[in-house]
């Protein structure tokens, strides 16, 4: 995780944890989540404040939400009791057990990353799943190389092709560029789905 990044959602978890759960929802990625998910563990990787972690643990998924941020943490605990949150940093993701969740969702996370990160970054959150298990990921589109936002956020641009082929032969569910219904930024969602007894690799 990008060290200047961090520090911007630690100094202002509160101002970020607002903004989020103020945002319109986004009814894109939940019906996608519903087609493409099954029942089972799920992660929610960089859950931030915890909405979507919240959504998921509602809409019948056991959800457990993991962020690099104590405070965006404390936030999400805060706003969601009952419901867990945990450490986890990207691309380390220290403590989750290879083959432990059902299915994974990393909503706009990785562009945050250092570009040296990205690959074992991707690597990591299939490695999670179980054989058949889904990934929802998406990062926000950047121009060229990306840069840091007036708050020092890290947003490199990350080549879809790149996250393809970090991927691995997993099953391509979707593949597209949308705009955000919740912040309005043009993102690219890429949905896999492991290769497993059920899920054989796209050819």
């Amino acid at each position: 995780m990008d060290p200047r990044t961090l520090d911007a959602y630690e100094r202002d978890a509160a101002d970020y944890a607002d903004d989020w759960h103020a945002q319109p929802v986004d009814g894109e990625l939940r019906e996608a989540v519903r087609r493409h998910f099954r029942s089972g563990p799920t992660a929610d990787i960089g859950c931030g404040a915890g909405r979507d972690t919240a959504w998921l643990t509602g809409a019948g998924f056991a959800a457990t939400g993991y962020d690099a941020s104590p405070a965006l943490l404390a936030e999400a605990r805060r706003r969601h009791p009952g419901i867990p949150f945990e450490h986890a940093v990207l691309p380390q993701l220290a403590g989750l057990v290879d083959g432990s969740f059902q299915n994974v969702l990393c909503e706009t996370v990785i562009m945050h990353l250092p570009p040296e990160e990205l690959a074992p970054a991707l690597r990591r959150l299939t490695s999670v799943l179980v054989p058949g298990g889904t990934l929802y990921l998406t990062w926000r589109v950047s121009p060229g190389d990306g840069g840091r936002d007036g708050h020092g956020r890290l947003y490199t641009g990350v080549d879809a092709g790149t996250v393809r082929a970090g991927l691995g032969p997993h099953s391509v569910l979707a593949d597209e560029e949308v705009t955000s219904a919740s912040s309005g930024r043009t993102i690219h969602r890429l949905i896999v789905r492991t290769a497993g007894p059920s899920s054989p690799p796209s050819p």
